[in-house]
């Protein structure tokens, strides 16, 4: 691991990097699939909303458990740090699969659906069943995260995206049968696709993991003072970060359902936030990547710095092209499917976000460096800065101006990603201007 880890440069970074961006892009790919495929099929538009918003809720219950596989490549590094971070995830994995069951109540779901979000009775009775589905899938992630995280510890990126793979065409085949030769609703199909995709990864990532297992579970030195508290502590500022920023999705649809074109605009967001992840997947694959080299050096902060420079320029200028010219209407119309008038709908919300790749490799990097200092505590109040700017813009927007409930959301996820990027600056230059009296 030293050899990979030291005396970096650009190409280690770009061999280790690299099958963690795959990874991430094909969870982008995913996305954009089903949402094509829901689109071929009847009550698009019905069926592109409740997945949107079963979606929403399925990705607020498992960001709890999103960041375990940051902590897991930070902490596992031995025989008992590796059992009491799994002993943590299954503690972790129980609460949200009993959260999961608990929303899908029909007397919850019932006042979550129609008095707060004020859906449509036919999108919130697709929502309520796409759901249920679903109800293994937040814990599925939360086993498959701890083992990836074991795996990038000991260089073994490709194995992830491996995994990947394996998901992505699980997915695939699943959602082409149930499209093909069943007579079921997009949502269902949609839900159903990614449970199936997700299981299969599990599978898949606990067996390629098996080899680092054995290899940690033989080491006895480092650290041992890592209890169950000392991980609730240094986790749980991690857990905010996605609950929080995770939380503005249903409120995003509370308030779309305040504006202009409520149904037009949930119909859209979904494959507008697909096409922008495709490129928000360049800052996000950095995250661990970062980790991994910070942990073991941190002698490695100013290369990796000029190389998420690099990140960043790349995939924002790439957006901003296929945002700004015909490309996009080729991107909503021919590979989305969506109709004339949904696909003309979409170009200026995605216009909007054309600066997304850059700020998502900025925090990217901004967290990893923290993470590596078990300075989590910023990460989390950075995190509710960015709620605070999206809450504040969709309220002004849809309250205040009556918006288009799409444009203004997409407004709102720039607002608050960059409230965050500018909040953090101030713990890191703390933190680095610390180091410097230490040198």
């Amino acid at each position: 691991m030293k050899s990979i880890h030291t005396n970096l440069t650009y190409k280690k970074i770009i061999k280790f990097w690299l099958p963690l961006l795959l990874t991430w892009l094909m969870m982008s790919v995913e996305g954009i699939y089903l949402a094509a495929i829901i689109a071929r099929l009847p009550d698009a538009k019905v069926n592109l909303a409740a997945y949107g918003v079963a979606f929403s809720f399925a990705i607020l219950i498992e960001s709890p458990i999103i960041m375990i596989m940051s902590a897991s490549t930070a902490i596992v590094e031995n025989r008992f740090t590796f059992y009491k971070l799994r002993q943590f995830t299954n503690i972790l994995n129980l609460i949200i699969t009993i959260f999961s069951l608990i929303i899908i109540i029909p007397g919850i779901f019932n006042i979550i659906a129609y008095n707060l979000l004020n859906l449509p009775d036919n999108v919130a009775k697709l929502t309520h069943s796409s759901l249920i589905i679903l109800i293994t899938w937040p814990a599925a992630i939360g086993f498959r995260r701890f083992y990836q995280g074991v795996m990038i510890r000991n260089g073994l990126t490709r194995r992830v995206a491996y995994g990947s793979i394996i998901r992505v065409t699980s997915m695939g085949l699943s959602a082409f049968i149930l499209y093909k030769y069943f007579n079921v609703s997009g949502a269902l199909v949609g839900a159903g696709a990614l449970s199936i995709g997700v299981i299969m990864e599990v599978i898949a990532s606990r067996i390629m993991a098996e080899s680092s297992v054995k290899y940690v579970l033989k080491q006895t030195k480092g650290r041992k003072d890592y209890s169950l508290t000392r991980i609730f502590k240094f986790y749980y500022p991690l857990a905010m970060m996605p609950m929080l920023a995770l939380s503005t999705l249903p409120l995003i649809v509370f308030f779309v359902g305040k504006g202009k074109y409520p149904l037009e605009s949930l119909a859209v967001l979904p494959v507008i936030n697909s096409l922008v992840f495709i490129f928000k997947s360049v800052g996000l694959s950095f995250h661990e990547a970062a980790i991994a080299f910070l942990t073991v050096d941190r002698k490695n902060y100013d290369i990796l710095k000029r190389f998420a420079y690099i990140l960043a320029a790349f995939s924002t200028v790439l957006l901003f092209i296929i945002t700004s010219t015909p490309l996009v209407n080729i991107w909503f119309s021919v590979i989305a499917g969506l109709s004339e008038e949904l696909s003309r709908f979409s170009v200026f919300p995605a216009q909007i976000m054309f600066i997304m790749p850059a700020l998502s490799v900025w925090i990217s990097f901004q967290r990893a460096f923290l993470v590596c200092r078990e300075k989590t505590l910023p990460i989390t109040m950075a995190t509710v800065a960015e709620v605070v700017g999206i809450i504040l813009v969709m309220l002004i927007g849809t309250k205040v101006f009556y918006g288009i409930g799409a444009v203004i959301a997409s407004l709102a996820q720039v607002v608050g990603r960059l409230s965050a990027d500018l909040y953090l600056m101030i713990p890191i230059k703390i933190v680095r201007k610390k180091d410097s009296k230490l040198q």
